[in-house]
């Protein structure tokens, strides 16, 4: 018989999927790569086992092993959903990271409070949509733009904020995702630079695509090129500089229909 069974312990291969889930959920999220590996690290010295990491764009692969007989071992394979950021879910899977080693919480124990993490009802997207449309406003605000400039930043970012929202639910391709998002903001605040409504449209303009800018996977790329993750530190770099690309396509497309030539 299994002695895991007669121990009540979990086997290598629950554990190996258990580990490699909050890998996953973590990256998803939007973690950085030495973050994950510290607090999936953790973890699995806390089970009894030596872990070996390696995450890429598309995918995680990790092998563990039995400290008490390196012969005992197991690879996993995961493919990573699509990022959607969540510093919630990062923070309280780190939290938890650092509960499991400092009070050696038993796996069933740390299995359950996973669950109970990624269940955790998202906040309400009209709510998201209010609150991203009132933040970009607000940089329109900060880079002197007038009341009714930020009134159409509010509105344009709404609209296209709901836009990718919704293409994102029918998981349509991201690149074609902000792209459209892009246009559509950019082409309703661009009526405001069309028809000289305040005293600056360009502003509105210019303001109107600020929250599709990807500043974590930016962020992230420099801070993994930084700690010697180059492969997937490029990766994301890579995957960043298309969607500002992106970005700048829609806005350039909403321009032309609209008869600007600059801003």
């Amino acid at each position: 018989m299994d002695e895991n069974l007669v121990n009540n312990e979990p086997t290598i291969e629950e554990t190996a999927v258990l580990l490699i889930d909050i890998a996953s959920a973590l990256m998803s999220s939007g973690a950085h790569t030495m973050r994950i590996i510290q607090n999936v690290s953790r973890m699995a010295e806390t089970f009894g086992y030596e872990m070996d990491l390696s995450v890429f764009q598309m995918s995680i692969i990790m092998t563990i092993i039995r400290k008490e007989d390196s012969g005992k071992l197991l690879t996993q394979i995961r493919k990573i959903k699509n990022l959607h950021l969540n510093f919630t879910i990062v923070s309280d899977l780190s939290a938890l990271s650092w509960d499991t080693y400092d009070r050696h919480l038993p796996f069933n124990e740390v299995a359950s409070i996973y669950q109970q993490i990624i269940s955790k009802k998202r906040m309400n997207s009209w709510l998201v949509l209010f609150l991203v449309a009132a933040a970009n406003a607000s940089f329109c605000g900060l880079f002197k733009g007038d009341f009714m400039a930020m009134l159409f930043v509010f509105f344009a970012t709404f609209a296209g904020f709901f836009v990718k929202q919704e293409m994102m639910k029918k998981h349509i391709n991201h690149l074609v995702v902000f792209t459209t998002s892009a246009f559509v903001a950019s082409l309703l605040a661009g009526l405001g630079y069309v028809f000289q409504v305040g005293h600056t449209p360009e502003i509105a303009l210019a303001c109107s695509v600020l929250y599709l800018i990807p500043g974590v996977p930016l962020i992230n790329s420099i801070l993994d090129i930084l700690e010697g993750h180059v492969l997937i530190g490029i990766a994301r770099l890579v995957n960043a500089t298309s969607l500002i690309v992106c970005i700048a396509i829609g806005l350039f497309t909403s321009m032309l229909i609209l008869g600007l030539e600059k801003l």
